[in-house]
C-alpha cells in the first residue's frame, strides 16, 4: 500500500507507549510539525497530565481540532496478533494501541492543517489544536482544565471538531452531533436491622425499596426530541445485608444512572426522582454525581460543513447521532456553541488488535481539510 503523510503520522503516535495518563512525547512530536506553520504553543499541564493547547492566529473565527494521545491498557501482549505500539499494515488495516482511538484522528488533523495551510496561508480566523492525555483516564487534569484556563481569560472557540471514532460500518456513516449527559446517584435507604425470624422487630430495606425501584424503573422521564433518545434511568448495583442469612439488613444502598437528553436537566431529574421516594414513604439518603451535562448542535455552519465535506470525501450521507458514552465535547461546550465528532470506524477501540481501515484515515484527513476549506477559505 502506497504510504501516505497521515498514516506515516498515526504510526509515529501509535509508536509512543501512551497509556494514560502518559503522553510518552506525543505532543511534543505534534508541535515540531505544527511549529513551521506559524503556530504558537502553550502547555498546560496539571495533576501529572500533559495539556497542549496550539493556536495559529489571533482573528475569530476560531477553529479548533480537539483530542487525546492517551490510549487504554493493552490487555495481555501476547493476545496481540502484532506488538500494540509496533504500528503494523496488514490486509489494508493499521494496527495498534490507538489505531482507532484516536491517534489516528489526530494524526488526521495535523496533516489536514498542514495542507489546509499551504493551500491558505493567509486564510481568515485562527486554528487551533486542544490536546490531552487524560482522556481515557479520570478526566479531571485533561481537557476540563484547558477549557478552564481559556474560559478565565475570556476565549473562546467558534467551530470545534473532535476526532473521536464514530463510524458504525464504514467511515462517515455516522458522525455525533451531541451527547447525553450522565447523572449518578447512590441512593442509600434506611430500614431497622434485626433477626430474620422476628420481623416485626425490624424493617427490611430492600423490602421497603423495591417498589420504589419497580416504579423509577418504568417511569417516563421525558420523550427526548429531534436528536436525542429519551431519557433512561438504570441501576447498576444494589448491595444490602451483612453476609449472614439470618440478618435483616438495617440499609441498603442502590447505585443508578440517568443518562439524558437536553429535554430534562440535571434539576428536574432529582426533583423528580425524590418525589416518587417520599410518596413510597422511604427514609433514604442520596449522593449525587453529575458526570456530564447534555450538549448539541443543531443544523449550522459547523453541522452543514460537516455533512457535504463526507459527502464530497465518502461520497455518502452522514447520519447525525447522539448516541453512545461521553466525550471530551462535554467539557468544550462550555466555550464553544458548535462542537462536531467525526472519526473512523469504531468497531475495535479498546480491543485486542485495534485496528484502523487505512485508505479510511487518508479520506478522514480529506474531511478535515474540506471542513476547514468550507469555514475558513475566503
Amino acid at each position: 500500500m502506497k504510504r501516505n503523510p497521515t498514516l506515516d503520522l498515526a504510526g509515529q503516535l501509535i509508536a509512543r507507549n501512551s497509556v494514560t495518563p502518559a503522553d510518552a512525547g506525543c505532543m511534543d512530536l505534534i508541535a515540531e510539525r505544527l511549529k513551521p506553520l506559524g503556530f504558537e504553543f502553550e502547555f498546560i499541564n496539571r495533576g501529572g497530565v500533559t495539556n497542549l493547547w496550539a493556536r495559529r492566529g489571533t482573528a475569530k473565527p476560531l477553529f479548533c481540532f480537539a483530542g487525546h494521545t492517551d490510549v487504554v491498557p493493552t490487555g495481555p501482549v501476547d493476545a496481540w496478533t502484532s506488538p500494540p505500539f509496533e504500528p503494523t499494515l496488514r490486509d489494508g488495516k493499521l494496527y495498534g494501541r490507538g489505531a482507532a482511538d484516536m491517534k489516528s484522528s489526530v494524526a488526521a488533523s495535523v496533516v489536514a492543517v498542514e495542507a489546509f495551510v499551504a493551500a491558505h496561508p493567509d486564510h481568515p480566523g485562527s486554528i487551533a489544536l486542544l490536546l490531552t492525555s487524560d482522556e481515557e483516564g479520570d478526566a479531571v487534569d485533561g481537557t476540563v482544565a484547558v477549557v478552564e484556563a481559556l474560559k478565565a481569560r475570556g476565549d473562546t472557540i467558534d467551530y470545534c471538531v473532535i476526532g473521536e471514532p464514530t463510524a458504525v460500518n464504514t467511515l462517515g456513516d455516522m458522525v455525533k452531533n451531541g451527547r447525553r449527559g450522565s447523572l449518578t446517584g447512590r441512593l442509600t435507604v434506611k430500614g431497622l436491622q434485626g433477626h430474620i425470624a422476628y420481623p416485626h422487630l425490624a424493617r427490611n430495606p430492600i423490602h421497603l425499596a423495591t417498589p420504589a425501584i419497580a416504579e423509577l424503573a418504568a417511569t417516563e422521564w421525558d420523550r427526548g426530541n429531534e436528536y436525542f433518545p429519551p431519557t433512561t434511568w438504570q441501576v447498576s448495583n444494589i448491595h444490602g445485608g451483612t453476609g449472614a442469612g439470618n440478618v435483616i439488613p438495617g440499609t441498603v444502598e442502590i447505585l443508578f444512572n440517568f443518562r439524558f437528553a437536553t429535554a430534562s436537566t440535571p434539576e428536574s431529574l432529582k426533583a423528580h426522582l425524590t418525589g416518587i421516594l417520599d410518596r413510597h414513604g422511604l427514609d433514604y439518603d442520596i449522593a449525587w454525581t453529575l458526570g456530564a451535562k447534555p450538549f448539541l448542535t443543531g443544523r449550522g455552519p459547523l453541522a452543514d460543513a460537516t455533512i457535504a465535506a463526507i459527502r464530497e470525501e465518502c461520497g455518502i450521507e452522514t447520519e447525525l447521532s447522539t448516541t453512545g458514552g461521553t466525550s471530551d465535547g462535554r467539557f468544550i461546550f462550555d466555550i464553544c456553541p458548535q462542537l462536531i465528532e467525526v472519526g473512523p470506524v469504531n468497531a475495535t477501540s479498546h480491543k485486542i488488535d485495534e485496528c484502523v481501515d487505512a485508505e479510511s484515515l487518508v479520506k478522514l484527513s480529506g474531511i478535515f481539510t474540506r471542513i476547514l476549506e468550507k469555514l475558513l477559505s475566503r
